[in-house]
């Protein structure tokens, strides 16, 4: 008998909720990066599961107002709201496999173990060792 219940059966799930254009290929761009798997999807929204505890990521679908945050801040520009962190082990290894993926790489980058990316609809989100 686990002491641990089920994570299907907790009532204490958490989320990060992003937006973009297309969320269902922000949602699988995502997916890959991370092994996740999609959850659920439909016209509205893509949410992953993240395979364990009880945390998940939600790309909704945005309307055609949405701008992408600039990174870095310009004035007068969508400021980055937040921006999601992964650790990887082999830093340009997973760099150049998110590059495959779709992300593309910042010009900014302000520190020599931390790369900052965009995802597919222009979310800035950072890889580091």
């Amino acid at each position: 008998m686990s002491l641990t219940p089920d994570r299907w059966q907790r009532h204490d799930w958490w989320g990060v909720v992003i937006e973009a254009p297309d969320h269902r290929a922000v949602g699988r761009f995502y997916a890959a990066l991370r092994g996740w798997t999609v959850h659920h999807e439909d016209d509205e929204d893509c949410v992953l599961d993240v395979g364990e505890g009880v945390a998940y990521l939600t790309v909704q679908r945005a309307d055609a107002s949405y701008e992408p945050p600039a990174w870095p801040a310009e004035k007068g520009r969508q400021r980055m709201m937040l921006h999601l962190d992964f650790e990887v082990t082999d830093l340009e290894g997973e760099v150049t496999r998110a590059l495959g993926l779709g992300a593309t790489l910042a010009e900014h980058q302000p520190q020599d173990d931390v790369r900052v990316l965009l995802d597919p609809a222009g979310h800035p989100f950072c890889l580091y060792a």
